[in-house]
């Protein structure tokens, strides 16, 4: 029996935006941008959620039913920055470590218990060292495959550890309501309720075959997790084929020049992403969306590189031959693929290393250790 853990960040963006402003806390604050925009609630702090406010739900629509809340547009360079944070902590106590998203961590820990005492103890550890060394609030779920852990951790939020011991799986998951399983939506949710299926209890009182029947493969996974099953092992080894960065205007745009400081901004933090992986990329790729949403894609192949100059110029040139149209522009975006790794590049560019990559070179660290927005470049 293995045991996992499910780290989940409370309120991530909002937390990290409460350390920037400590004023916001105990406010409803909503991450997203523009209230009166076209985006979506990327966040929302506990007291946003009790209008009935939620993560994706559109931002005009949050603004109709919380009026008096605070909106942001957010720091993102903060909340990766601060994710690291989280991570490097983790790090110390982490025999397999698998992050499933900017705020979201499993952890393997199996057979540690002789090592770090009781599970829950463990849990309570980690959770009061990242609340005290980076005043990150977070929950903690405890157990024997990934799909539960998941569940216990929200099932004990905010900043609470959940522990499902083993061989309680399915008395922990019975009175549970069904849309808590990871990947019941809305549809799956209606068709179970029009089957009276309203609790977990419910999918584990009918056989396999019913679900499967029902839902085809998916029924299948479905019963499997009801009944307290799940993946056990984690993904510790994601090859990364792309790196891409896109902007959406709030309003469409016509302006060359904003057009151009936007593409040299997503070409500056592509290139950031670069040096903080050790990678080079040789396919640049331009991503071009009209106001009346027909979208296009160009790409080159160039030499390796990580500069943003190069970057940029190849996207600039590319949007140049794209851009034959007379119609606003909705969205840019810039995605960069074939990459080598650190040792290639060394071996491909070892007497290349000029004063200019030296600088750069010294900027990235900058960045990585103040945020993104520490130190810019005044012109490639």
């Amino acid at each position: 029996m293995r045991t996992i853990f499910h780290l989940d960040m409370d309120t991530f963006f909002v937390s990290v935006e409460r350390i920037i402003n400590p004023k916001l806390k105990n406010k409803p604050v909503i991450v997203g941008g523009d209230p009166h925009g076209r985006g979506v609630v990327a966040a929302c702090s506990y007291e946003a959620r009790k209008f009935g406010l939620h993560s994706a739900m559109p931002i005009r629509t949050a603004f109709k039913l919380c009026p008096q809340g605070i909106y942001l547009h957010g720091h993102y360079d903060e909340y990766v920055r601060y994710s690291k944070a989280v991570k490097n902590l983790l790090c110390k106590y982490a025999p397999v470590l698998e992050q499933a998203s900017i705020d979201e961590f499993y952890i393997d820990f199996t057979g540690c218990e002789h090592i770090f005492g009781p599970y829950p103890l463990l849990g309570s550890k980690i959770q009061k060292e990242i609340n005290n060394d980076l005043s990150l609030p977070c929950s903690i779920g405890v157990a024997s495959n990934k799909t539960l852990a998941k569940i216990a951790s929200d099932f004990g939020k905010p900043n609470g550890i959940t522990y499902v011991p083993p061989g309680e799986e399915k008395k922990f998951l019975a009175p549970l309501k069904v849309q808590v399983i990871p990947g019941v939506g809305k549809v799956t949710l209606k068709s179970l309720n029009e089957r009276g299926i309203y609790y977990i209890k419910g999918i584990t009182e009918l056989p396999q075959d019913y679900f499967t029947t029902a839902f085809g493969k998916y029924g299948t996974d479905l019963w499997e997790k009801a009944n307290g099953r799940g993946t056990e092992y984690l993904s510790v080894e994601r090859e990364q084929k792309s790196i891409s960065h896109e902007t959406t205007f709030l309003n469409d745009v016509l302006s060359m020049k904003k057009i151009e400081e936007t593409l040299f901004d997503l070409a500056a933090k592509l290139s950031q992403s670069l040096k903080e992986k050790k990678w080079i990329a040789s396919t640049i790729t331009f991503k071009l969306r009209y106001s009346d949403f027909k979208t296009l894609t160009k790409a080159r192949t160039i030499k390796h590189t990580d500069d943003p100059a190069v970057i940029y110029n190849t996207i600039k040139d590319l949007f140049e031959k794209s851009y034959t149209r007379r119609v606003a522009i909705r969205l840019v975006g810039i995605r960069l693929t074939n990459f080598l790794t650190s040792s290639e590049q060394q071996f491909l560019f070892e007497d290349t290393f000029t004063k200019r990559a030296r600088a750069i070179d010294a900027i990235n660290k900058i960045r990585y250790k103040y945020g993104y927005s520490s130190i810019q470049f005044g012109t490639f």
